[in-house]
């Protein structure tokens, strides 16, 4: 599976820049761009951070709900 896209995808839906999101995370963007594109997974707690951040569950945030 490729959460990297489903990262993406719902970031570009709530209309945040990579860096705007690593700022609201307290975070670099590279690790932002890093998660888009497969080269590393958030950890639980941004996980979690970001389900908040987009309004979204876990399970849509990692495509599990399709």
């Amino acid at each position: 599976m490729e959460f990297g896209k489903n990262f993406k995808a719902i970031r570009l839906q709530n209309g945040y820049t990579q860096k705007q999101v690593a700022d609201k995370l307290g975070i670099k963007q590279s690790n932002i761009s890093d998660w888009e594109n497969n080269v590393s997974r958030p950890e639980y707690e941004n996980l979690i951070a970001l389900a908040e951040l987009y309004h979204e569950t876990l399970e849509a945030l990692l495509g599990l709900d399709r």
